[in-house]
């Protein structure tokens, strides 16, 4: 290859590094903002924080920063999924115990299937009631962004669906405590259901506080493992729109997404016990940025009208939903005893 060949093969990977310079510096900025409120404010999650932003200067991002922040949405969402499979061994669920293992799948199933017919009934667009589905059913934001990644659903139904997870999680943080006691559980039994019932890991570190370290950590890991079914659900969302693609058109998603199997593979490999404790809170924290850096330029996209037309009915899906999450929970861990 000449110099002259050489350098015209290199000259398109400038050219796109240059285009996509704008929308990273804006996409990172708005990351360290996000990180920043979250360290004042620690209850409110920097994803969160970050799509709320994103959706507030929205109206102020130049057009050179458009592409580099799309690019931003897609590949770090991806390449966070991917990660988030470092945050739970396969050894701690099995230290659960079957009832508590068979809680979590009926829970996630039968909240995620109820909250897409809820969605019908209310009246939200099938997209929204898969959105809201996924991020109360299984782990909130990430979730959501991961389920995005296959199905390229609006960008405002996305940040609807975000903010609603963010809502009524935050709103967990003060009832769940407040039915434990009521309904009298003990600090296992209450770990357990924080963890099945509210949507964020930070929410669920939140809520089930008031009942000691030991419901915490129980929450924790039973949260985690709802974050395992996250794979399944999507390759099998991907799998419907395969099929439905194909008689409709020549190009359809792959049969399981690559950032899926990216998951399991990273989920293997923490649970194979040689990735030491310094690099799995360094690839949580990584994770956490690539997800807040996505959701930023995913609500940078939105506008503000067009996410207030769900209004009544996305918050009437949202309450439905958590609900539904709730009493499914409680009544699972009932019936199989928990751990």
């Amino acid at each position: 290859m000449t110099k002259a060949e050489s350098a015209r093969g290199r000259a398109p990977r400038s050219t796109t590094a240059r285009r996509l310079a704008p929308g990273l510096l804006v996409a990172a900025a708005g990351t360290a903002v996000a990180f920043g409120l979250n360290e004042l404010v620690p209850a409110i999650s920097a994803l969160t924080v970050a799509v709320v932003l994103g959706v507030l200067v929205a109206s102020f991002v130049p057009p050179a920063a458009q592409d580099g922040l799309r690019w931003a949405t897609k590949k770090f969402l991806r390449l966070g999924v991917v990660l988030l499979g470092f945050q739970l061994g396969l050894g701690e669920v099995f230290r659960l115990g079957a009832g508590t293992v068979l809680a979590v799948v009926v829970t996630v199933l039968v909240s995620f299937f109820g909250t897409i017919l809820a969605g019908r009934l209310v009246g939200v667009s099938r997209g929204m009631a898969l959105l809201v589905g996924t991020g109360f059913s299984i782990c909130g934001a990430s979730a959501i962004a991961a389920m995005d990644s296959v199905t390229e659903s609006d960008r405002e139904e996305v940040a609807t669906a975000v903010t609603l997870v963010t809502l009524y999680g935050s709103a967990a943080i003060a009832l769940v405590p407040l039915a434990g006691r009521a309904l009298g559980l003990g600090p296992q039994r209450f770990g357990e259901w924080a963890g099945l019932s509210v949507h964020e890991v930070a929410q669920v570190v939140a809520a089930a506080s008031p009942a000691g370290a030991a419901a915490v950590a129980t929450a924790v890991v039973v949260k985690l493992t709802r974050v395992v079914l996250l794979a399944p659900m999507v390759a099998g969302v991907s799998i419907v729109r395969r099929r439905r693609h194909g008689a409709t058109a020549g190009k359809r998603p792959p049969l399981v997404p690559l950032f899926v199997l990216g998951f399991l593979a990273t989920m293997a490999v923490r649970s194979s016990g040689v990735v030491p404790a310094p690099v799995l809170s360094a690839t949580s924290v990584v994770t956490t940025l690539l997800f807040a850096a996505a959701l930023f330029g995913l609500g940078s996209g939105v506008r503000i009208g067009a996410l207030l037309r769900t209004g009544r009915r996305g918050l009437a899906l949202g309450a439905v939903s958590t609900v539904l999450v709730a009493l499914v929970a409680y009544g699972t861990l009932t019936l199989t005893g928990g751990a």
